[in-house]
């Protein structure tokens, strides 16, 4: 009876796969345009930033082996709150894709899957569609860029019903 119960859920988990196409990455990002000081203009909530009020940044720095120096920060009811990580971009993905951890050994995704021509704004998101990030280099952004990026958003599969957006 067991095994019955663990084909049935091997077959439902692979179905499931199956039906997901994959989500697309720009097809390249400069790496030294993309780092500096970054605004988040709305998100799909995570357990990280449950306690986040606003103003929620992140700034990206190359370190001397070329990894990124990841550190994010916003605003909660104690002050301003921050954490340091560390990323890497995964070979070949053209600078789109990195894997970031904040807590040794435990890497997340991170990809790039819109990002404006002249790097103003980036649409951040990860395999399985549960996270998303829309990005901006000032603490705004014009509501036809917001659109645009949602509309890259939806056309991956991502259910923005949950998107929040950060006060300034």
């Amino acid at each position: 009876m067991k095994i019955q119960w663990v084909v049935t859920l091997v077959l439902l988990l692979v179905g499931c796969s199956v039906n997901t196409p994959v989500l697309r990455t720009v097809a390249h990002v400069d790496l030294h345009r993309y780092l500096g000081h970054w605004y988040e203009i709305a998100h799909n909530p995570m357990f990280f930033q449950r306690q986040c009020l606003s103003s929620t940044q992140a700034d990206y720095q190359l370190d001397a082996r070329g990894h990124f120096i990841v550190v994010n920060r916003c605003k909660t009811d104690q002050g301003w709150e921050q954490v340091q990580g560390k990323a890497y971009v995964v070979h070949g993905s053209g600078g789109a894709r990195l894997r970031v951890t904040f807590f040794w050994p435990f890497y997340g995704d991170y990809w790039i899957i819109g990002l404006s021509p002249d790097y103003h704004w980036a649409l951040v998101g990860e395999p399985s569609r549960k996270y998303l990030w829309l990005l901006a280099r000032q603490p705004r952004l014009p509501v036809s860029e917001v659109q645009q990026a949602l509309s890259i958003a939806r056309s991956q599969g991502y259910n923005l019903s949950h998107l929040e957006f950060t006060p300034p």
